[in-house]
């Protein structure tokens, strides 16, 4: 019997509800293979292709009904409606079987050659968004189980029947983390050991490290050497960090798991440096914070920036998921308090509320103006642009500046660098957040194009029992490490107080009167990287530098085939998503499905896209795109074609500004009338032409990954759009 066709029976395994008859998966029946590659020929010796891939928020239901309702109280569940044979996009409803099949065999067709490890950042379990048909703890282990037997059809080897490993039972290495999703209550993760980590240890034995399973089942954190002796990928726990855990406090006090989590991350990346290895960072909730919004408790977004800014000559990304939107973070080392670490919130300290469970088109959209208003703060993109082709050097020029006179040029540079962080841009680390295979718009996969000069005879197949008992060793003497063995690691507290000193030393002097006082943090501070020492590949471009990404999507409007338009109506802005086609039904009553075959077109691939212009992923390609986002005066190049502001006030900046709006609702012009009245009366006399910022609205056209229209678009996230085209 074909291995494929054994998904179907294990759904109807444990689950409250059988699954609906007519929702069968995209399986084959008559013998006929799908999965197509030479599994015979798999070896232990697969070179390098410089790509990998990460894919993220299945949320698979097994209930899921084709031609069901997307209302909230049907969910796709039940009655009639323009649910889709491949999902409903553009809804709440989370995603049928026949996607996940589909989306597998889609990956063995296409990338599974082509990929040196896969990085999945969990939420695989369906959401408890239905009163009659609620969530067990079975159906959350079975809907993992699935999803592990879904990569190992693709991924899995047939010629080591005899091998009692099962971490070698795969033709490349896979990373898992679990979401808030994945456990029960959603949500809630108590310190471990723990059923949940318990669980997962068994559901994932053939992707943990035999020898890291004990430390999993107490941290809920893994790493895996993916290219041995040079790269490793962490799988983190960031439900030990997510503000919306009540049952966890933070990452300030030892008694709590995050703290002991960010203390297993120190130790093992100190290992790294010793070694010479590089690390991906991976989990399931993003470190996204802005001015008024925070997914992480602030103590562990403190400590984990800090460690991202010490550790910046050894991490070389970091990949994220669980908003289902695409965009990316800059974390500022500037934000650091040596308070905040402490947990001591001062009276004056800004507090964030939690980001909801489910972000809505309202909450996304404010989200992402806050993320722009704080990006316009950022130096000139022009600048920055000079200064990669024609800047500095490198760090050590820009030094050799502090012990001379500084005129003109060079005090215009020092000053640019000073707002940056040195030529490479090191005030900052990034984050990279990918939306979701669950169709909430369209279901999307990322892959990764990473450079491999120097290592791409090597191969994706590991064996790291010598870092594993290193960092064993170092973890029995409680994280003290002998400082004699490597240059690389500072040999007293001293050094350690002191790089933390100078990060609080430039915070006291925006605000001199705040920090009177430096507090000795109540942890071990982790070494900066030696100052002899290169920058990181996130920052220069060198071996494992992340050059670009290409960005799948599948259009399941085009695919389900249900609807003649492509555009059905407005996305809803509330709390559940009906979907562009609600209040719809399929051509006629009672039809069967004539999907189109399925595929996952390019979006965008950041190689060749001529609106981010990025040449690489490190963080002064994202400082620049950022800053560009965040222009309210677009440069030229950047602009949409202008539009005419009949009586608006000339003298506002371009699509309003943060200091007019700070909601980050841009509504410079409205459709059918005017804004500003006298004012505008009196500045309004020649037409005044505003520029949009063509960044800006490609950003948040891609971050709902194409689904919403252009002029809903311009309409809530700035000016509305009359014949534009771009300059």
């Amino acid at each position: 019997m074909h291995k494929l066709a054994l998904a179907v029976p294990l759904l109807a395994v444990g689950f409250a509800h059988a699954v609906p008859a007519v929702q069968q998966p995209l399986i084959p029946t008559n013998g006929e293979e799908i999965v197509r590659g030479d599994w015979s020929t798999a070896t232990a010796s697969r070179k390098l292709q410089g790509k990998f891939l990460h894919i993220t928020d299945f949320h698979l239901d097994p209930f899921y009904k084709y031609h069901s309702s997307t209302e909230e109280e049907a969910a796709c569940h039940r009655d009639e409606g323009p649910a889709g044979i491949l999902g409903a996009e553009t809804t709440d409803c989370d995603a049928p079987l026949s996607l996940i099949n589909a989306t597998f065999r889609w990956i063995d067709e296409n990338l599974k050659d082509d990929i040196d490890f896969i990085i999945w950042t969990g939420d695989s379990a369906r959401h408890d968004n239905d009163e009659e048909i609620p969530r067990s703890e079975a159906q959350v282990v079975q809907l993992n189980e699935l999803l592990v037997h879904k990569f190992v059809e693709v991924f899995g080897k047939q010629d080591n029947i005899n091998d009692t490993d099962p971490t070698n039972d795969l033709t490349i290495p896979i990373i898992p983390t679990f979401g808030n999703n994945d456990i029960l209550p959603h949500n809630i993760l108590a310190s471990g050991p723990n059923e949940w980590t318990k669980k997962f240890s068994s559901i994932w034995r053939k992707f943990i490290p035999e020898e890291q399973r004990h430390g999993f089942e107490r941290g809920g954190g893994f790493y895996v050497e993916v290219i041995p002796n040079q790269l490793a990928v962490f799988s983190l726990n960031t439900l030990y960090f997510f503000d919306s855990n009540t049952a966890v406090d933070g990452c300030a006090e030892k008694s709590e798991p995050g703290y002991e989590h960010m203390e297993w991350l120190r130790i093992q990346l100190e290992f790294l440096r010793q070694k010479g290895m590089k690390a991906i960072m991976t989990g399931h909730v993003p470190p996204a914070r802005t001015e008024s919004k925070t997914s992480w408790d602030e103590t562990c977004w403190q400590k984990y920036t800090l460690w991202m800014r010490q550790y910046r000559d050894v991490v070389v990304g970091s990949v994220y998921g669980h908003m289902n939107i695409d965009h990316f973070l800059l974390q500022d080392i500037d934000e650091v308090n040596t308070d905040a670490l402490n947990g001591d919130m001062d009276e004056d300290a800004v507090f964030r509320e939690a980001f909801d469970d489910e972000l809505t088109i309202q909450s996304s959209t404010e989200y992402l103006s806050e993320l722009r208003i704080e990006w316009s703060h950022l130096p000139d993109p022009e600048k920055i642009k000079l200064l990669l082709t024609v800047g500095l050097d490198d760090e050590s020029q820009y030094r050799g500046l502090a012990g001379r006179k500084e005129k003109g040029k060079d005090k215009k540079q020092r000053e640019f660098f000073r707002k940056i962080g040195g030529r490479w841009g090191e005030r900052y680390s990034s984050a990279l957040i990918s939306p979701s295979i669950v169709p909430n718009y369209f279901p999307t996969m990322r892959v990764i194009e990473y450079n491999i000069t120097g290592i791409d005879d090597l191969n994706s197949v590991t064996d790291n029992s010598d870092l594993v008992a290193g960092i064993q060793r170092t973890m029995a003497r409680d994280g003290i490490f002998d400082s004699d063995n490597d240059e690389h690691v500072a040999n007293s507290v001293d050094s350690q107080e002191t790089d933390l000193e100078e990060l609080a030393k430039g915070k006291k002097k925006k605000s001199r009167n705040k920090y009177k006082k430096l507090k000795k943090p109540n942890f071990t501070v982790p070494n900066p990287p030696s100052k002899s020492a290169p920058p990181g590949p996130a920052y220069s471009p060198q071996t494992l530098t992340w050059l670009s990404y290409t960005q799948y999507f599948a259009n399941l409007t085009k695919i389900n085939n249900d609807f003649v338009s492509e555009h059905g109506g407005d996305i809803d802005d509330t709390r559940w998503k009906k979907g562009k086609h609600h209040g719809k039904h399929p051509k006629e009553k009672g039809s069967k499905p004539h999907p189109k075959p399925f595929v996952f077109e390019v979006e965008y691939d950041t190689r060749n896209d001529s609106i981010y212009k990025m040449k690489d992923l490190t963080v002064m390609s994202y400082i620049d795109l950022a800053a560009r986002i965040g222009r309210y005066r677009p440069e030229k190049g950047d602009r949409i074609q202008d539009t005419v502001s009949n009586g608006l006030n000339d003298d506002r900046k371009d699509e309003g500004s943060p200091d007019n709006d700070s909601t980050g609702s841009f509504t410079a012009t409205k459709k059918g009338g005017k804004k500003g009245g006298k004012k505008g009366k009196k500045h309004g006399k020649h037409h005044k032409r505003k520029a949009i910022n063509k960044v800006w609205f490609t950003f948040v056209k891609r971050a709902f990954v194409g689904t919403r229209d252009d002029a809903d678009l311009h309409e809530q996230f700035g000016q509305p759009v009359q014949d534009c085209e771009t300059d």
